[in-house]
């Protein structure tokens, strides 16, 4: 399952990396997904670190906490300059957003050696943390740049309704004959998930979480594990409620599902009924929304339930909460989807403009 691969992968990690790393990975509360994402990111750190001098060490994991504690700020911009003129495995530069990623990790690192570890006789390891002088880079996209793209990838309005209308009765029409099959088994499944999501903003890997007794259809609430193992509850948008109660009055016929069978969202592999993954999901949305003629990520598609409900109720706290997000920083983007205000005022003005008495 998905979350062995991963467990896997951070197992491989570790073992590259010093045995204080993985007290680290054990005293922080992340995703698994993020634990994964910040090793590779300290692990590349410190690869960095003995390539460039830093440390006299010939491998990550003989590299002690002392080198940590003594490193610089101006050794810090060194490596987040190089971050700046490294490609990556696509072939481009490091992007801002990836950078700080990046920093972020090294940041968890040096708190937890300086303020959450006790190995040291109930002492941190260290007091001087670095990275407390280097801040995240700035993006050099405005918001309403940012918000004008993101709203070209979104489904809002009718278009939702429309990409699921797609799904149920055209997709078939111009699919490849061969996944026939396997479409006509899955169709409710597939539209339950996009639903769900549309109508609650929740994350791919919270969908894909998502267990029998955490739906409350009476009170159209459902109930969500979010980052870091916190227990949250959302209502559903009615709308939405439809179509998860159509591929819930099919579930158990359609994937033999048994009462252990907690997962809420299943699939067949290897003749066995099996929790669909986040990583299905994500080939899922993209595969209809390509052939749809407009391709996108289940991220986007909770981006357009959070702009959606911020339209309507002009709320950031609101949608924080809907998202699972903390504070309104977050939810910034939204207030900028649509500019229906900026574009009014502008008129007006225009318009004010235009009834002045021109000066002769």
């Amino acid at each position: 399952m998905e979350a062995d691969k991963y467990l896997k992968l951070i197992d491989e990690e570790l073992s590259r990396l010093p045995d204080y790393v993985n007290e680290y990975r054990l005293g922080t509360n992340h995703a698994i997904t993020t634990t994964y994402q910040y090793l590779t990111e300290i692990r590349r750190f410190m690869d960095w670190l003995r390539t460039s001098g830093l440390v006299d060490a010939k491998s990550n994991r003989e590299i002690p906490t002392s080198v940590l504690e003594h490193l610089r700020r101006d050794d810090i911009m060194l490596y987040i300059d190089h971050l700046r003129h490294t490609t990556n495995a696509q072939g481009r530069v490091n992007s801002p957003t990836s950078i700080n990623r990046s920093i972020n990790a090294l940041r968890s690192l040096f708190k937890f050696l300086t303020i959450t570890a006790d190995n040291n006789d109930g002492e941190p390891y260290f007091e001087r943390n670095v990275m407390l002088k280097i801040n995240s880079l700035n993006d050099t996209k405005t918001l309403n740049y940012r918000a004008h793209a993101l709203a070209a990838h979104m489904y809002r309005g009718q278009m939702k309704f429309d990409f699921i209308d797609f799904i149920e009765n055209r997709y078939p029409k111009v699919c490849d004959k061969r996944s026939l099959p396997a479409y006509r088994r899955n169709k409710e499944r597939d539209i339950a998930i996009v639903a769900l999501i549309l109508g609650t903003g929740i994350r791919v890997s919270e969908t894909a979480n998502v267990n029998v007794n955490d739906i409350n259809w009476q009170q159209q609430m459902l109930d969500v594990t979010r980052k870091g193992g916190q227990k949250d509850s959302v209502p559903i948008a009615p709308w939405a409620v439809k179509y998860v109660q159509d591929y819930r009055d099919l579930r158990a016929q359609r994937y033999g599902a048994t009462k252990k069978d907690q997962a809420f969202f299943l699939t067949i592999y290897q003749g066995k009924t099996r929790r669909i993954t986040a990583n299905a999901i994500e080939r899922m949305v993209k595969k209809y929304s390509t052939a749809f003629g407009h391709p996108l990520t289940p991220h986007k598609l909770r981006h357009t339930l959070a702009s959606e409900l911020y339209d309507v109720t002009k709320d950031q706290v609101l949608v924080s909460q809907q998202l699972g997000q903390k504070g309104t920083s977050a939810t910034d983007l939204y207030t900028h989807v649509d500019q229906k205000e900026q574009k009014a005022a502008l008129r007006e003005i225009s318009e004010q403009a235009n009834q002045a008495p021109q000066n002769k």
